[in-house]
């Protein structure tokens, strides 16, 4: 098949639009727009600058349709129908789908998926970047599978790093940047006789006493306090050790913070590196943020970028949104969804912050969640409340619920196991049995509500099917069709190092 050079498709293009004048449909709003927006592509060249910087944006569990939902749910509260609402990284000019699954697991965890973007190869399940070779939950399996994380990589070339999360720093997603473990779940103790490894609290400071790691903020303070000793965020410690990691970490010169005023203490000269910690587990969701001391993810995105920036090297910085994996998996649309909405301030500080020129940004997530989307809906329909049909005339939904064959309305979020199953356990054995509730739009769309389920479970499960990565900058053109999750490294690292 014959290639058009550039100029050649211009002027076919430019021919085109003016055959197009004659069509009936060239006067509409849709069809010009579509004009538009090809005659940017055409135009479109690729950036093969070295990237100075790097900045992966993960929300946890946010797959192609909890985003879809995210997007309704942003459009919408900003008075806009919502289907055609365009979030900051859907503006990108680049993307692919990305398949999510681990070594061993269909449906994937988030630790595996953390360590297969930062080291550049699929990884087990509830493991931290190790080899394959590595067993869940046997440390001996530890020594010879380490593996060189990208933060190792890019540390070891002058760069600054930083790690920022919604969740426990020491978290799956967030320890993916610096932290290798048989066990994701070893956040503040190892199992005894594990004497060559190390958990992950003291991982980070170790990673921040060697020069790895230069900021870290999030959630967790527990796992770097002794049990019972009180920290500053009003949490308790629990490590057995008798280790104080935070005050280990200010004895090295790290400046800390655990509520919004010292947070907004904070040096951001470059000069000392940081540790925030701001809340004794997970950090609040976004909806219930405001009754809680703590920074939001946009402004410790801010003060990160900020603080790395003044590396004439450069840095790598990773942004979890950690805690719109959490609401999915309490059932609980409404927070997911404005935890979501956090994520995409988070990605207009970066965006703005950054000069396109030599900072790659990668805008993904680690997985999807088992949430699903019920029809026939017309355009408009709360994306959080009940279905409501497609009206004959004019755009928006009619005012009339659909119903389903039970005679009962229906939301437009659904779930397809988790805590609020329609089927209950029957008082003295296993049998489970129910009928859906008659539910109204205020019940629906309140802040606490948990979304209909059919398998019941204590919390909603991960699912395996794709996510979408969007990028811009050096080299973010490789992101294209449908790719392995740890392609993603592979992309920053040729970023970092292309001559």
């Amino acid at each position: 098949m014959k290639t058009m050079t550039s100029l050649s498709m211009l002027a076919a293009l430019l021919a085109t639009s003016a055959l197009a004048q004659d069509l009936p449909q060239a006067g509409s709003k849709w069809y010009t727009d579509a004009q538009a927006h090809i005659q940017q592509m055409v135009v479109r060249q690729p950036n093969t600058n070295r990237a100075r910087n790097v900045i992966l944006l993960v929300a946890d569990g946010n797959g192609v349709g909890t985003n879809y939902a995210i997007r309704l749910f942003s459009g919408q509260a900003a008075g806009g129908l919502g289907e055609d609402y365009v979030q900051p990284q859907e503006a990108f000019p680049n993307l692919a789908l990305v398949k999510t699954y681990n070594i061993n697991a269909q449906t994937p965890d988030s630790a595996p998926t953390a360590g297969a973007m930062n080291t550049g190869v699929k990884q087990r399940f509830n493991l931290i970047n190790l080899g394959e070779n590595a067993i869940h939950d046997d440390c001996t399996t530890e020594s010879g599978n380490r593996l060189t994380t990208f933060a190792e990589i890019v540390a070891a070339a002058g760069k600054s790093v930083g790690t920022v999360s919604t969740a426990r720093i020491t978290h799956a997603t967030p320890a993916g940047v610096y932290a290798k473990t048989a066990n994701r779940d070893w956040e503040g103790e190892v199992p005894e006789g594990c004497t060559d490894s190390k958990d992950i609290a003291t991982q980070l400071i170790d990673q921040m006493e060697a020069g790895v790691i230069d900021l870290a903020m999030g959630g967790g303070s527990r796992y770097f306090a002794p049990e019972g000793v009180a920290t500053e965020d009003g949490g308790e410690g629990r490590r057995t050790d008798d280790s104080n990691l935070i005050e280990r970490a200010r004895g090295l010169g790290v400046q800390y913070a655990w509520n919004t005023e010292s947070f907004s203490n904070l040096t951001l000269d470059g000069s000392a590196p940081i540790l925030g910690l701001f809340n004794s587990s997970h950090m609040e969701y976004e909806a219930d943020r405001a009754e809680e001391d703590e920074p939001s993810l946009a402004e410790m995105t801010r003060a990160a970028i900020e603080a790395l920036s003044h590396n004439e090297n450069g840095f790598y910085l990773e942004v979890e949104a950690g805690r719109v994996d959490h609401g999915n998996h309490d059932g609980n649309a409404y927070r997911t969804l404005t935890d979501g909405v956090a994520f995409a301030d988070a990605i207009r500080v970066a965006d703005e912050m950054t000069d396109d020129a030599d900072t790659l940004i990668i805008v993904t997530a680690d997985h999807e969640h088992a949430i699903a989307f019920n029809g026939y809906c017309g355009r408009g329909t709360p994306i959080l409340g009940l279905c409501y049909g497609v009206a004959q005339t004019g755009v928006e939904h009619s005012d009339q619920p659909l119903l389903g064959d039970d005679g009962k309305p229906y939301t437009v979020i659904g779930y397809l196991n988790g805590v609020g199953s329609v089927l209950r356990q029957q008082e003295g054995g296993n049998d489970y049995s129910g009928s859906r509730p008659e539910l109204t739009q205020d019940e629906a769309t309140d802040i606490d509500y948990v979304q209909q389920a059919l398998v019941p479970l204590s919390s909603e499960t991960h699912s395996g099917e794709d996510v979408a990565v969007y990028a811009k900058g050096p080299w973010a053109h490789l992101f294209d069709g449908t790719i392995e999750q740890n392609m993603i490294f592979h992309v920053m690292n040729h970023a970092v190092n292309a001559e």
